[in-house]
């Protein structure tokens, strides 16, 4: 029996460390924007630390009129966003210690191409930002799947087209996942859990776990993998600096 294990989350926007060990968790994630899109979520727009605090990037999409909209099908309402977010890193950033190592990869991430849909500007980050963390893992699109009706029942049938018999989901899903669906399908479902991050060297104090995996990344560069779960069975030879502690995040 096959032991491929398989994530399915919406598409997020610079998302935060959590987002990429569920990825480095599995052999597949699917990128499921076949949904409808939120307003004020975390499609588009995530946060950066800075002086004042937390403070949010959100890339302006057209909603007016189109309440039903799905994720994939959702557009940039306006291209300057991408200049006003790269100069928003650019500025709070300049003094993180890998800042100039990653300068130029990140200046050409914001400013080397003109994707209009969102859910191709997502793609693009969470790819680049997979390779520098040294993550493997096949993303794919749900659009590549054909989906039945039903919210847990559009999982359970994108675990068996990819062939997966190990299903990891955000611990949110638990409020509405029919696990006996999986149950009679032959797919066991795993829980990912976001508990016990060591903090990280951060600026502008105090610290904050559930920022964009940008702030890790500037501040640790290659030892940022240290701070992440889904690495720390590795054997990198590398120390995280503090204690683990325990938080409450986001799905």
């Amino acid at each position: 029996m096959s032991s491929k294990r398989i994530a399915i989350v919406q598409s997020n926007y610079i998302p935060w460390k959590g987002y990429f060990d569920l990825i480095h968790s599995v052999d597949e994630c699917v990128l499921f924007d076949d949904v409808q899109y939120t307003r004020r979520d975390w499609r588009n727009r995530n946060q950066i630390k800075t002086p004042h605090g937390c403070m949010w990037l959100t890339i302006p999409v057209q909603v007016k009129g189109r309440y039903h909209q799905k994720i994939k099908d959702t557009q940039v309402s306006d291209q300057q966003w991408r200049g006003h977010h790269w100069q928003s890193i650019q500025a709070f950033y300049a003094r993180a210690p890998y800042f100039p190592r990653y300068k130029e990869w990140l200046a050409d991430l914001y400013l080397g191409n003109h994707a209009t849909f969102l859910s191709q500007i997502n793609y693009q980050f969470l790819s680049a930002l997979c390779e520098v963390l040294g993550i493997t893992t096949k993303l794919t699109w749900s659009s590549q799947y054909e989906l039945p009706p039903g919210k847990t029942e559009r999982l359970v049938a994108i675990c068996q087209q990819a062939g997966a018999y190990v299903y990891l989901s955000g611990p949110a899903a638990k409020a509405y996942l029919d696990e006996t669906l999986f149950i009679r399908a032959g797919i066991a479902v795993e829980w990912m859990e976001y508990e016990d991050y060591p903090e990280y060297h951060q600026l502008f104090p105090p610290f904050e776990h559930a920022v964009s995996i940008i702030d890790l990344l500037l501040n640790e560069g290659p030892h940022a993998t240290c701070y992440m779960r889904s690495f720390r069975s590795a054997d990198t030879g590398l120390t995280p600096r503090n204690s683990p502690t325990t938080i409450t995040v986001r799905a």
